[in-house]
């Protein structure tokens, strides 16, 4: 998912409620190229913006997404998942 796609509207300025944070937590993470966050759970459902880079997110139900700059996943709460770098990435992660 691209955040571009989410507005199709002809006006100046647009938004789109994304996510609603329970714990209200932002973490901006860093992956090297080449690198990879390790599978782990997160215990509540969360969001992960790519600001910039190019890396593999993956989970245990079978799905893989490219993040590249302006892409997002929602990730599930306890669901296994892991992230790969393609090379250095920039994400938000929203909790």
């Amino acid at each position: 998912m691209f955040l571009k796609n989410l507005h199709t509207a002809n006006k100046p300025v647009q938004t789109q409620l994304l996510f609603v944070p329970t714990e209200s937590k932002v973490i901006s993470l860093q992956i090297a190229k080449g690198e990879t966050l390790k599978e782990h759970v997160s215990k509540i459902p969360a969001l992960l913006v790519c600001v910039s880079g190019n890396a593999i997110f993956t989970d245990e139900k079978g799905s893989v997404i490219n993040l590249n700059s302006g892409a997002y996943v929602i990730i599930e709460e306890n669901i296994k998942h892991a992230i790969q770098a393609i090379e250095e990435s920039d994400f938000l992660l929203i909790k």
